[in-house]
Formats: structure tokens, C-alpha cells, sequence
């Protein structure tokens, strides 16, 4: 299940109508949403990385490495990929890369500039193609992340496990009588697990509330969603 886009966005109209807070428009809430999304979503790796230096819990609906990801489990996915000129090109829709492999059975180690000259100088380390290495790299004219993979012979057969980013969150709407009336056929609802409504709700009310200039309620978010996280993580 994912979390409905037009839900939160009613529970946030609801929260600011009954404050007489102001209005957020559609425009702004698919701005907010997408945020609040991606601020949510990059949040799980800090976590899974500090709970999993945390001591273990074992119990089945306490173990919050298991819970987090679980949560990842939807966005988790694996790709041949193509190569062009020198490099290979990564996925459009990839978030952070996990494992890259050679001819389906070889891993192949990520390295910094640095340290491949180092390698490369060393015939002890150099790479080769039972021990290659990579490195990523960015074209600057179209933002698309490639990795090249060293030694150059290889030039087919790499493939990489990584996470795609979660789908552009939509409310769409038809316009009648100067009014937005909900459209699911042109919307796109968050990709988030269910648990997190509340999450996405809080920090829409944080932005909307910068937003139309009124502390009050950017405080009020800000409160509660720390008084969540502190629970979370006592």
C-alpha cells in the first residue's frame, strides 16, 4: 500500500482551516509534498547506518534495521548496465548504488582518483579483471551518473544492484468554477510506506508554514515531529 496523496493533502487543509491558518494551493502542496518526501526517504540511510551500530533487538516488530528495510524493500532493484564510449551508464531512476558486478559473479570495488593511481602503479594491486575496480564519475552537460570500470578492457557484462528514487508525488486536480477538484486519474500518490501519513503531514505543515509567513504553525509541526522522532528513537 502507499500513502494517498489527496489524504494527506485534505489532513493538511483541515489542520490549517481550523487554525485559520491560510491556504496552501495545489501548485505548493506538490512542491512541499515531494520534499517532505525525499526528506523522509533520505532519512532511512542515516538511520539503517545509526541503528545498525545501535545494539541489536531481536523482537520481531522491534528490530528497526528489519523495519527500515522493509520500507526500502519496494525501491530496491537491479540493472544491466550499457556501455558508452568509456563508461558505463547508470539507471535514470538510481537514489545511491549498492553492489556492482562483473559477468554476474565478480564484485567490482569502488575506489576514489586517489587511490586508483595508486592501485595502477602497484602490480600487486592493480586492477584486473578478476579483481576490477570502479569509479564514479558525472557528465556534466546532462547530470547522468556513469562509473568506469578499470581495468578498460571491460567494456560488457556489468550490472549493479541500487535504490531508485521514489516516483514524483502528484495531486492532480481539474479546475471547475475556479475550484481544484480532485483528479485521481492525473495524480500520483506517495510511494512511502503507510506508517509515514503522518510524517509527510507534519512536514508539509512545516514548509506550509514558512510558506504563508505563520511561526505558529511551523513551530507546532516542528514540536510534534521531534517529539515523534525522540519516541522513535528512546
Amino acid at each position: 500500500m502507499a500513502v494517498s496523496v489527496d489524504t494527506v493533502y485534505q489532513r493538511v487543509l483541515a489542520i490549517l482551516n481550523k487554525e485559520n491558518r491560510g491556504y496552501v494551493t495545489p501548485q505548493e502542496y506538490n512542491l512541499f509534498a515531494n520534499q517532505a518526501q525525499l526528506e523522509i526517504f533520505e532519512q532511512y540511510f542515516f538511520d539503517l547506518n545509526q541503528y545498525s551500530r545501535a545494539a541489536k533487538n531481536d523482537t520481531e516488530y522491534s528490530n528497526l534495521p528489519k523495519l527500515i528495510n522493509e520500507k526500502l524493500s519496494k525501491f530496491k532493484k537491479s540493472a544491466t548496465l550499457t556501455y558508452s564510449t568509456d563508461r558505463f551508464n547508470l539507471p535514470t531512476d538510481l537514489h545511491k548504488i549498492g553492489t556492482l558486478i562483473y559477468n554476474d559473479t565478480t564484485p567490482v570495488e569502488e575506489i576514489d582518483k586517489k587511490n586508483l593511481l595508486e592501485y595502477q602503479l602497484s602490480k600487486l594491486t592493480s586492477p584486473t579483471i578478476d579483481n576490477p575496480v570502479y569509479l564514479q564519475s558525472i557528465d556534466n552537460s546532462f547530470g547522468d551518473w556513469s562509473v568506469k570500470i578499470f581495468p578498460s578492457t571491460i567494456t560488457s557484462n556489468a550490472s549493479c544492484t541500487y535504490v531508485r528514487k521514489p516516483i514524483t508525488a502528484v495531486w492532480g486536480y481539474t479546475n471547475v468554477n475556479g475550484n481544484a477538484l480532485y483528479n485521481p486519474g492525473t495524480s500520483q500518490n506517495y510511494e512511502l510506506h503507510d506508517s509515514e501519513e503522518t510524517n509527510l503531514v507534519l512536514k508539509i505543515l512545516l514548509y506550509a508554514g514558512v510558506s504563508i509567513k505563520d511561526p505558529n504553525i511551523a513551530q507546532l509541526a516542528d514540536a510534534k515531529e521531534t517529539k515523534k522522532i525522540t519516541q522513535e528513537k528512546s
